[in-house]
């Protein structure tokens, strides 16, 4: 397939819209609904709409040609991290429905822009990826800003939300197991499409799991039979994956880089739906704290690009 640039910026921006949207449509589901109940359906929404590609992969007989050419060796550690990532996944699409009704959209999506520095700690602690001093000052910059945002503008421990700070830990989870799924992605020939279905179907095991432990009896089925909460867990179900499936393809014509840096301003986009939809007020710190973490993370894409040596060199 040729590669177009405007094809894979476009895709960019439409992933750009949905994840700035993605937050206020969490926190749609009807008030003193069961938040693990509402993870719980939008994952199995999100894996309804996910099977009509994987089905035309079937068909196409690609899931046979990859299992005939897979090394059989490693595939019981591929079985683990699809495991142990889809338990993250759930166990984060969870955490991603509770953040949003208390941390609230606009500040949620405000500290999941700490991804990437989850991402570059890992890199360097398991991957012994070295940053250069320009990536390790922009990430401080992002650090200080994060800290900024969950003090509610004060910088002072005793002010810190720790709704805000408990976000953070979704771009944690996700830092881990994109990593691990990379490892994946580069040493097996299965497909996007087909990690997307495996690892919902674990997510939706595991959120199964949490609500026989810790749910509210009957608050699955009472959400069954709620027209609006089901509505409202379809809408972000089918959101989710789609912003996933744009996000795959938009790879396929631009890099990584460019891609990034096209979706940086989604917190613009969920501040913009909160005060013209929502009626909601946005605070001038999670103004001054998103516009520092964005010119964090342009910084770190340019800086790590210039680090990264060119093709061909040692």
């Amino acid at each position: 397939m040729a590669r177009s640039t405007r094809t894979g910026v476009a895709l960019a921006l439409l992933c750009l819209f949905i994840l700035g949207a993605m937050p206020v449509l969490a926190n749609a589901r009807p008030a003193g609904s069961d938040g693990l109940a509402f993870a719980v359906w939008l994952t199995f929404w999100q894996l309804l709409a996910s099977l009509p590609l994987f089905l035309i992969e079937l068909k196409g007989k690609r899931r046979q040609r990859n299992a005939d050419d897979a090394p059989r060796t490693g595939m019981w550690g591929a079985g683990t991290i699809a495991l142990a990532t889809g338990a993250m996944f759930g166990l984060s699409t969870y955490m991603y429905v509770i953040a949003a009704a208390k941390a609230r959209p606009v500040s949620m999506v405000i500290a999941l822009q700490a991804y990437p520095l989850f991402a570059i700690l890992w890199e360097a602690l398991f991957l012994g990826r070295r940053k250069s001093p320009a990536e390790l000052f922009f990430t401080a910059v992002m650090i200080a800003a994060l800290v900024y945002l969950t003090t509610g503008g004060t910088f002072r421990i005793a002010d810190v939300s720790w709704w805000s700070a408990f976000a953070l830990g979704i771009p944690l989870l996700w830092s881990i197991a994109h990593i691990l799924l990379r490892q994946m992605l580069v040493t097996t020939p299965v497909t996007p499409n087909q990690i997307t279905v495996s690892r919902l179907i674990i997510s939706g095991a595991t959120l199964l799991l949490l609500h026989l432990v810790f749910g509210k009896s009957g608050a699955l089925v009472d959400g069954f039979a709620d027209a609006a909460f089901q509505k409202a867990a379809f809408i972000m179900g089918l959101a989710y994956y789609l912003e996933l499936i744009l996000w795959f393809h938009a790879m396929r014509h631009i890099d990584v880089s460019v891609a990034s840096s096209v979706t940086v301003p989604a917190p613009a986009v969920t501040m913009l739906i909160a005060v013209t939809v929502l009626g909601q007020a946005v605070q001038g710190y999670q103004i001054v704290a998103m516009a520092v973490i964005a010119l964090s993370m342009y910084g770190l894409l340019l800086a790590g690009k210039r680090s990264t040596p060119a093709a061909g060199e040692n």
